[in-house]
């Protein structure tokens, strides 16, 4: 039993890990294309929350808000709209709402490496909020090449997962290989 947990679970391994890969080299050669659908993609699950949270709203046994529920509802409905119909105009939208987080991020850390003690060196603290503004301002002036930014870290990120499920499959085969049982002999 143990044998067959081992032979599969390798073979699922470098099954992930090729996938990974073939997605991490799609999402490098094409990633405004792979913007554009993890934006549809997200469209369409944003389509579900607010057609839930308004099935919600509208039952009687619902527990608190049902204005609240009601208003995210319609809210998440524009937004699946916008992200399915327009998803390049989405992906450098939220592009831009995550550069400002990234702005206002490093401004608080300065903050917090002058303002408390920490474990942390305060030039650490300093050298990453410095970053957090860096690339918060270019997300904010350049979105779109922050959607391809993204785009293509995320496709080096699964393809250098891919390559570690596969090496680590192949590991697993290695290690877990055993010689066939051999059939008793007959007394």
């Amino acid at each position: 039993m143990d044998r067959e947990l081992f032979t599969s679970s390798w073979k699922m391994m470098v099954v992930r890990g090729v996938v990974g890969i073939v997605i991490g080299i799609l999402a490098i050669v094409w990633p405004i294309e792979t913007a554009i659908a993890l934006m549809v993609l997200w469209g369409f699950w944003a389509l579900l929350e607010g057609i839930s949270l308004l099935v919600q709203a509208f039952q009687s046994s619902t527990q608190g808000s049902r204005l609240g529920r009601g208003v995210l509802g319609v809210i998440a409905l524009v937004v699946a709209f916008f992200a399915i119909f327009s998803p390049d105009v989405t992906a450098r939208t939220l592009t831009w709402i995550f550069g400002l987080w990234l702005i206002i991020r490093g401004v608080a850390e300065v903050f917090t490496a002058f303002s408390s003690y920490r474990l942390t060196p305060r030039w650490l603290l300093l050298l990453g909020a410095a970053l957090s503004i860096a690339l918060g301002v270019f997300f904010v002036v350049n979105p779109g090449r922050g959607v391809v930014g993204i785009a293509v870290w995320l496709g080096l990120i699964a393809l250098c997962w891919g390559v570690v499920f596969v090496v680590t499959g192949l590991m697993l085969r290695r290690e877990h290989s055993w010689p066939a049982p051999a059939n008793p002999a007959p007394a």
